[in-house]
């Protein structure tokens, strides 16, 4: 984002990117040329939504998850800003913590990725729910 747009978030342009970036992941997927998407993905829904788009292209799916202790996370990110300040965004430990208590933790059921549920209540397809999420994916 920093790159493109001289900024973290860009006044939601993040969503816009992304939703662009699935497009051309379903493109390659119908090509038959395999894909890894890395996205934070950081709740459920998303995780479950780029799962389903997978699989309606006739792709299989995997989540991967590697989790990261706190005081790692924050020598990466401490190394980042050293290293490459203008490649990164400044965050401190209390924004760390903070966003560590929005991120929904895959579990065991996601992860083994043998069926992707509906989608949130609300809405009739994973489809829709994605394009309203990633507005340019539509």
């Amino acid at each position: 984002m920093i790159p493109l747009f001289g900024e973290p978030e860009a006044d939601g342009k993040r969503a816009v990117l992304e939703g662009r970036l699935l497009w051309v992941v379903l493109e390659a997927l119908s090509l038959g040329t395999g894909v890894v998407l890395d996205f934070g993905c950081w709740s459920r829904d998303e995780r479950s939504a780029i799962r389903w788009l997978a699989e309606s292209a006739g792709a299989s799916c995997h989540v991967v998850y590697l989790p990261v202790d706190l005081g790692t996370q924050l020598a990466r990110i401490s190394r980042r800003e050293a290293t490459t300040p203008q490649q990164t965004f400044p965050m401190n430990e209390a924004d760390v913590s903070r966003w560590r208590t929005l991120f929904e933790e895959p579990d065991a059921v996601e992860l083994a990725g043998d069926h992707v549920g509906g989608p949130p209540p609300g809405w009739l397809r994973w489809r829709q729910w994605a394009a309203a999420r990633w507005p340019s994916f539509a």
